[in-house]
């Protein structure tokens, strides 16, 4: 344990995390999972402003990335999902009040289908004014159900309406689900977004890929102290980077900073296991079956401090 304890302060605290949140609904109580009431969410935002965090805009943290600066430990992005009509009627206000930018990303046919419980294109246009959109997909299906057609097809459909109802380009994309794969990725990708957000646990370091951005989901349950205790260590993983069409996970590949010997992997079905690290690989045997169609893999120093992939089974395999 003081082992683990002198290299997690000696070499992980050297790379700055910070964090991005994503919200979706507000006083929706018949949501649990997902909302957050307007008293915790003031709440949340004092204890921001008092523990002295910087809430930034897309572009701020987008610059750092790009240009692998480091990033200040105390940053945090703001980015709510899907569009529900209570960010308007509960939460616009309150991030207005506080000066926050935020990033809104939209399941585009639920609000042009007019659904109940979803923003309306001209409450959009008038929230567009304080913070950045961006695309949730058109029919926020489960895209690694998909063919590669219809995961193009149905991101255009999403970035034209968006033109067409805001007369804004739209340069970021968030995964419906927080899922993706090789065929996900491929397909989204031709659409040369600035910005990729997915929704797996960790934080955003000068390595992070602007391209898979982690993101995590806050809630009125939610402890920001805990949030804040997650960080992200530098992984290269190799293999496997796609699930495996027999189902079984033969080997883990992966490469760490050389520093690193002792730690832990983590994976669905299996729960946690100590593995070590030979300067700097990760060559592992591991000939195991899939029990589930969403797989994660985490290597990690502590129950705060990974890095994970996800292997989501394509459908029909």
């Amino acid at each position: 344990m003081k082992y683990f304890l002198l290299l997690f302060i000696s070499y992980l605290y050297l790379n700055a995390n910070a964090h991005v949140f994503v919200y979706h609904r507000f006083n929706e109580f018949k949501h649990p999972s997902t909302n957050i009431s307007s008293i915790k969410l003031i709440e949340q935002f004092e204890f921001l402003k008092k523990h002295s965090y910087k809430v930034v805009s897309l572009s701020d943290l987008l610059e750092k990335l790009n240009q692998k600066e480091t990033i200040p430990d105390n940053w945090v992005l703001l980015m709510i999902d899907d569009g529900y009509k209570s960010f308007y009627t509960h939460a616009f206000k309150i991030f207005k009040e506080y000066k926050y930018p935020f990033v809104l990303a939209l399941y585009v046919k639920a609000i042009d289908d007019n659904y109940k419980d979803f923003l309306t294109w001209k409450q959009i246009k008038e929230i567009s004014n304080y913070g950045d959109i961006s695309l949730h997909s058109y029919s926020h299906k489960h895209l690694t159900h998909l063919g590669s057609n219809e995961i193009y097809e149905d991101t255009k459909k999403g970035l034209d309406l968006i033109f067409k109802k805001l007369n804004q380009k739209v340069n970021t994309y968030v995964y419906p689900f927080g899922e993706y794969n090789q065929k996900v990725f491929k397909e989204i990708n031709k659409f040369k977004f600035d910005a990729i957000f997915n929704q797996s646990p960790g934080s955003v370091y000068t390595n992070s890929d602007v391209l898979n951005i982690r993101r995590i989901p806050i809630s009125s349950k939610t402890s920001l102290r805990e949030v804040f205790k997650y960080k992200t260590i530098d992984v290269k993983w190799m293999e496997p980077l796609i699930y495996p069409k027999d189902g079984i996970l033969k080997t883990v590949y992966a490469k760490v900073n050389p520093k690193l010997k002792n730690l832990k992997l983590f994976i669905t079905g299996y729960g946690w296991s100590n593995i070590v690290a030979n300067n700097g690989i990760i060559e592992l045997k591991i000939n195991k079956y899939l029990k589930k169609n969403r797989i994660r893999l985490s290597l990690a120093t502590n129950i705060y401090t990974r890095s994970s992939i996800m292997l989501i089974k394509n459908k029909g395999e």
